[in-house]
């Protein structure tokens, strides 16, 4: 297997590793030596009560939600201690893609959100000694996390944000997940998940991006040539710059284990398929923040889901990057996700 470059510090900056060890998972199996790569910004105060978690979404890493970190910003370093955890899977953490053999590539095991919260969990509690947390926010998988997060710690977590992602997996979204998958392992050079080289899988690394365009935004933003904003020239060209520069660097092995993940997401199964009761567990003041026009996580899925959390409140950015809203690709719709977050924020708990 070859080295995949792009998972390096070159492009994500520096990370911390917390050792997990021999880390048992849900599904069964272990992750031998593993690791839980992190970035902090700011200081724990001496009380540390001053902490936020901010785990990221499909396909990221850390460094893409340190857009939302920054002097004189919601998210402010002066004033708070921002995590920003590595999904195991991502290929910065513990991943198919930099785990040797037999558990590498295709045999990885499987992983579930539970997994990633629980190496969180510890991260927080054995590296910093912290028992609360002021805020735990997350866009799609990064929602997933967060979810799981308030009813798994229901005592540990303050405020709680999820924006664009849902507490189960829905139907409709595992047949989109299905076709992506089936994009990766259809491609000849997949072999099985035991590729030689991960960017040989151009061709389903491709379709994998399409896919995405077709699904990630919406309609109205190709009717309306919206992209032409970001500097593109043609429908082509922004399928090929935007979409298929984003996935065609990544391993596809690492993307089919953050898939699974988005699969199987599901709180109920802390409830015996009870959603209602899982998200019942819920303490913290949400905020459960949907982007319109969403066909990933739509915002009728979302709003079910804030019906049923007690102290809770449903909030909709109007936007036709959709889904991908929280790439802030307008000025709009950074403002308005921050905004929200203030709000959060200076929500009494």
């Amino acid at each position: 297997m070859g080295t995949n470059e792009f998972y390096g510090e070159a492009i994500h900056g520096k990370h911390h590793y917390f050792d997990l060890g021999n880390f048992p998972l849900i599904k069964g199996g272990t992750l031998r030596g593993a690791k839980l790569a992190y970035k902090t910004h700011g200081t724990l105060n001496a009380r540390k009560s001053n902490a936020i978690l901010f785990p990221h979404m499909y396909s990221g890493s850390p460094m893409h939600m340190e857009m939302f970190v920054g002097k004189g910003r919601t998210l402010d370093p002066a004033k708070y201690f921002i995590i920003l955890p590595g999904q195991l899977g991502n290929g910065i953490s513990t991943s198919p893609s930099n785990t040797g053999a037999p558990f590498n590539q295709a045999a990885f095991p499987q992983v579930m959100i539970g997994d990633d919260v629980v190496a969180q969990h510890r991260l927080l509690t054995q590296k910093f000694g912290i028992k609360e947390l002021q805020l735990v926010l997350g866009w799609s998988m990064g929602a997933q996390q967060t979810y799981e997060w308030a009813i798994r710690f229901p005592d540990m977590v303050m405020r709680a944000a999820p924006f664009a992602g849902t507490a189960k997996t829905s139907d409709h979204c595992k047949v989109f997940l299905k076709t992506l998958i089936e994009a990766l392992t259809t491609d000849s050079a997949f072999a099985g998940g035991f590729y030689r080289e991960p960017h040989a899988v151009h061709r389903g690394l491709r379709r994998h991006a399409n896919l995405f365009a077709l699904m990630g935004a919406c309609q109205q933003l190709y009717t309306e040539q919206s992209w032409r904003a970001l500097g593109f020239s043609s429908l082509e060209d922004f399928l090929a710059g935007f979409w298929q520069n984003w996935f065609l660097p990544m391993d596809p092995n690492n993307l089919m284990c953050m898939m699974r993940k988005w699969h199987d997401s599901d709180v109920s199964l802390h409830t015996g398929g009870d959603l209602k009761a899982a998200l019942g567990r819920i303490k913290a003041k949400t905020y459960v923040i949907a982007f319109a026009n969403d066909m990933f996580f739509p915002v009728a899925d979302q709003k079910a889901d804030q019906k049923l959390i007690r102290k809770s409140e449903f909030k909709v950015i109007d936007t036709l990057w959709a889904h991908f809203a929280m790439l802030c690709l307008t000025e709009a719709d950074r403002k308005a996700i921050d905004k929200h977050l203030a709000d959060l924020l200076n929500e009494k708990v």
